[in-house]
């Protein structure tokens, strides 16, 4: 039985011109900053983010975390959405490493409300951390890689800029979100003092993600990447992954995915008792509420990995499909008709 792996889009593989590329390349010592394809994948990182230096890590949590730790002291605010990945989904790094208060604002559309920002702030007092970071998502996890408004973002890092706080993105699946915004990535960074983006999502690329901003901050940004065990070595091989996962026709290629996503939707609105807000399908994630179908998410997987299919709970009554490469459109127009057994 093909096992149809709708999970993550973590599965997705390296491609085999990626494997030959990789192999290829000319290899050097990361930590003393010798190793050619690192450093050009780094530069490649900055111009397609619009920011002046970008700086190879193992993977966007630590990524996040070295932009926290470089933005703010220990002690001080930072101001996020509620269900944001940074405090959800990191093992708490942003209170046990960096040492940081979180004041978390609801935001249904993927950011907090300028108003409820400012609402947020610390006045100047000595009982009172002090506001320092905004963190912004794009696309956002938690809500079903939605793609909170630009028009919201703009007018975020403005007020941020008045009030003297950083901003910074993360951007995982930034790259889903300019596709569907149908805008260059550095259009969407250019509201964010730093941005991190992932490689080993639906890019492809084994491991890796990519921190960028000033080059300040960048040199900062080493430190803290060192002092977290960041620093590696002959990195070139996972860089020449990253240099293809960035390519125009790599990066294109996610709107398969976000058309195999709507597909899906539009599938799932034809059952009964199974609820998919079309409306909040943005990207290559897809939320459906099973309440009225007599499943709770955890049996309704339970009877889809018997039938091949594998999906993730993501509340009491719903499931979350996550699209990539690695799923053919036959793959959706299977899980349906499997879906359609089980109702």
């Amino acid at each position: 039985m093909r096992v149809i792996d709708l999970r993550r889009d973590t599965i997705t593989l390296p491609t085999e011109t990626m494997k030959k590329f990789a192999f290829q390349v000319v290899l050097g010592d990361s930590v003393y900053g010798e190793d050619p394809t690192q450093r050009e994948l780094e530069e490649m990182a900055a111009s397609l983010l619009g920011k002046e230096r970008a700086l190879f890590l193992p993977s966007g949590t630590m990524g996040n975390l070295v932009a926290l730790l470089t933005h703010t002291r220990r002690g001080e605010e930072v101001i996020v959405e509620e269900n944001a990945h940074i405090v959800t989904s990191e093992t708490g790094g942003i209170g046990a490493i960096a040492g940081l208060n979180v004041k978390p604002l609801r935001g249904e559309d993927g950011a907090p409300e300028v108003e409820a920002i400012v609402q947020a702030l610390r006045p100047e007092n000595i009982h009172y951390p002090r506001t320092r970071l905004i963190c912004l998502e794009n696309t956002h996890y938690r809500y079903g890689g939605i793609v909170p408004p630009l028009e919201k973002f703009r007018a975020i890092k403005m007020f941020a800029e008045k009030r003297g706080l950083a901003v910074h993105l993360d951007g995982a699946r930034l790259f889903n979100a300019a596709i569907y915004l149908k805008r260059e990535a550095r259009e969407i960074c250019q509201y964010a003092d730093s941005v991190m983006v992932s490689l080993s999502k639906g890019l492809g690329a084994p491991v890796g993600s990519l921190l960028a901003g000033s080059r300040d901050f960048i040199v900062e940004a080493e430190r803290y990447r060192k002092m977290l065990g960041g620093g590696m070595r002959q990195t070139g091989w996972l860089c020449a992954c990253g240099i293809m996962a960035l390519s125009p026709e790599n990066i294109n290629r996610l709107q398969e995915d976000h058309y195999h996503a709507f597909l899906l939707a539009q599938g799932l609105t034809h059952f009964q008792g199974i609820h998919v807000d079309l409306s909040r399908v943005h990207t290559n994630f897809v939320l459906a509420n099973l309440e009225g179908s007599g499943y709770t998410a955890w049996a309704f997987a339970e009877k889809l990995k018997e039938k091949g299919v594998l999906v993730t709970p993501a509340g009491k009554f719903v499931v979350r499909f996550i699209t990539s490469k690695e799923v053919t459109r036959e793959d959706i127009l299977r899980t349906i008709e499997i879906i359609e057994e089980i109702i």
